[in-house]
């Protein structure tokens, strides 16, 4: 996934209402009750035996090694609290939107006599709801990071730079170099 797609789920994961089990017996328990029951699923899921699954169900290993650590919190917030995240994605999707803060190069496409030099900007901006809704259809269909980019270029172009057509008329963005990007709704 790329840095877009990092932030949305990451946004997504600021709108749970109850944090994620902290031990990781109770994150791999979660994990097989989310899979049925199935430890081979749990297993194929973290990278590791179907054992290794069944001594965290029964206590044998408590302490995971830090790399398996990290792949089964990424696991759990997948899974975790998936009415809520569709909630709140249906409410920004229809009627609050989202907002995004970013610092990245701006290159525009302007008429003759303008400056078109890209330059590293900071912007926070919130984006009306068709723009938050295109970024998730886009993103639950597996839309690559340049499609998800181009959806916010053309949310920042229309609302920051052209004002809802009320400036800059003809103005192209190209959204490059992204320091870094935040996303909340």
């Amino acid at each position: 996934m790329g840095i877009i797609g990092d932030s949305l789920n990451k946004a997504a994961a600021n709108v749970f209402t109850r944090p994620i089990p902290k031990s990781a017996g109770a994150q791999v328990r979660f994990l097989v009750k989310r899979e049925k029951g199935s430890t081979r699923a749990v297993a194929q899921r973290l990278g590791v035996s179907q054992r290794t699954v069944e001594r965290y169900l029964t206590g044998q290993i408590k302490k995971p090694r830090p790399e398996l650590a990290e792949r089964l919190v990424a696991e759990v917030r997948k899974d975790w609290q998936p009415r809520v995240r569709e909630r709140a994605k249906k409410q920004a999707a229809t009627s609050t939107g989202i907002v995004i803060e970013t610092r990245a190069r701006f290159g525009f496409t302007a008429a003759p006599g303008t400056t078109d030099d890209a330059r590293i900007r900071l912007v926070t901006q919130a984006l009306p709801p068709e723009y938050a809704s295109r970024l998730f259809e886009a993103q639950a269909a597996g839309a690559g990071e340049q499609s998800l980019r181009q959806i916010a270029a053309e949310g920042l172009q229309e609302i920051y730079f052209r004002d809802r057509g009320r400036r800059a008329e003809g103005l192209s963005v190209e959204f490059t170099d992204i320091d870094y990007i935040e996303l909340n709704y």
